[in-house]
């Protein structure tokens, strides 16, 4: 119970402070070109709020150069609402989700949202997805400036790197230990210890362990390389840091600290292999090493039809152990700007999983995102989560779907292109579908994490 409770807190206090953020991008351009904002609210508060306060008007209001009342921060309600599924701005003379077509069959005033030029409404509508990002940016920042940054030094990393395609080409194979580039030593601390690799002649690494292996590059090798696949990276040890409930990796006895070594009598330590392994030997029982404790033990699992059993990986950073990198404030700056680049490159090109069988099935609600922190209070991972989510709010409301950001960006940029506006009947209608679209999602993925966690 104190571990769901101590989850729980994270993913509320993450959420309402990366909510406020993104509504208050909104709000701050609204402001910034005049527009009345009638609430701004954190969570949703259907017949009551938990918390609700609105300033008291000025006695004589101000003038807008057409000498009409300008629109002030003491038009906002401000308040909390009681169901947690997000948070709004209520922009005035904008078709939102408080669908208020009273409001927009009136004649427009100058201070609505409908009233002003479409590049004003578009600065509006994708101001929460840029205080989204900037703030993940942000958070990397502080996180490199505080903490610093883990670094393994290559010759920890035990099971080797894996190449590019065209690194194995030159002479490179998978599970090579870079040692030295041109006679220096290859320092995995240095920002520029991989350009150094890449940029020499000849690069020695240990090759299974054993053996001290030079590898002669070719001349134009740096043209070679193709920018969309890392020239190396760490493998990852199989080591189960914690268990999903209902999961084969429970039946099979499998315990948090085991180190998986084969499956079916073949090499499984890096992540990799060990993933395909499991594929191959889906729904069938599979005898699989282990160690634990110092001691080597043999376990039978069967692996699911995804190829999965069900744990959550231990970081490699821990499994090899690290050095700390210290930042000083402007050293953190590209550092945590390269950060939030690569999160949301990565989870960009993640997203083409969900498309499958697979991907459908694991996509989860609150509860998934909850189990995403530790059960521990650790501040970094804190911050690490929340910067990380607030880069998947940021895209995910940057999509062209009715309802959401990129939704209403879509249709002003439809508007700036053709010069013409699409209609109100239009904007209500495609508002009405987004609107379904996005709870029928939500009920899905809240769904699968009841099935995950209560009935599987």
């Amino acid at each position: 119970m104190e571990t769901f409770l101590i989850k729980a807190a994270q993913l509320v206090l993450a959420l309402a402070m990366l909510i406020i953020i993104h509504e208050g991008g909104h709000y701050f351009f609204a402001r910034v070109f005049g527009i009345k904002v009638e609430k701004f609210y954190l969570f949703f508060d259907p017949w009551f709020s938990l918390l609700s306060w609105k300033p008291k008007a000025r006695k004589t209001p101000k003038l807008d150069k057409h000498g009409n009342p300008r629109a002030t921060w003491r038009d906002t309600r401000y308040g909390i609402g009681w169901i947690p599924l997000g948070g709004y701005v209520k922009i005035a003379g904008m078709i939102d989700e408080s669908m208020d077509k009273e409001q927009m069959a009136q004649p427009a005033k100058s201070w609505e949202f409908r009233s002003k030029p479409a590049w004003q409404r578009l600065l509006v509508m994708i101001g929460g997805v840029l205080m989204n990002f900037i703030l993940a940016i942000l958070i990397y920042i502080g996180i490199a400036w505080y903490w610093g940054a883990p670094s393994v030094p290559f010759e920890r990393a035990y099971l080797g790197y894996d190449f590019a395609p065209q690194a194995i080409e030159a002479g490179f194979r998978n599970g090579d230990i870079p040692l030295s580039a041109d006679g220096k030593h290859l320092d995995a601390s240095d920002p520029n210890c991989i350009m150094n690799m890449v940029m020499a002649h000849d690069v020695t690494v240990l090759r299974n362990n054993t053996d001290t292996v030079t590898i002669t590059l070719p001349e134009k090798f740096p043209l070679m390389l193709n920018d969309s696949v890392p020239f190396i990276a760490m493998r990852q040890p199989v080591v189960v840091q914690e268990l999903v409930n209902g999961e084969p990796a429970i039946e099979a006895g499998l315990q948090p600290g085991d180190r998986l070594l084969t499956v079916a009598g073949k090499n499984a330590q890096d992540y990799g292999t060990f993933t395909q392994l499991l594929k191959e030997n889906a729904q069938r029982s599979t005898p699989m090493t282990l160690i634990r404790d110092n001691d080597t033990i043999t376990v039978n699992a069967t692996p699911t039809a995804a190829g999965k059993l069900g744990f959550k990986l231990a970081n490699p950073y821990d499994v090899y152990g690290y050095d700390n990198i210290n930042y000083t404030f402007f050293e953190s700056i590209p550092v945590g700007i390269g950060n939030g680049v690569d999160k949301l490159t990565g989870y960009v090109k993640s997203l083409k999983f969900v498309f499958t069988k697979e991907g459908a099935q694991s996509v989860g609600g609150f509860g998934a995102i909850g189990s995403l922190f530790p059960a521990k209070w650790d501040w970094r991972t804190f911050w690490e989560m929340a910067a990380f989510l607030s880069i998947i709010l940021a895209f995910m409301n940057i999509l062209p779907i009715p309802a959401l950001d990129g939704g209403h960006v879509m249709f002003v940029l439809w508007e700036i292109i053709t010069r013409r506006k699409p209609s109100e009947k239009v904007l209500e209608n495609a508002q009405m579908i987004g609107m379904c679209l996005l709870l029928a999602l939500l009920i899905y993925a809240n769904f699968n994490d009841i099935y995950r966690f209560l009935i599987k």
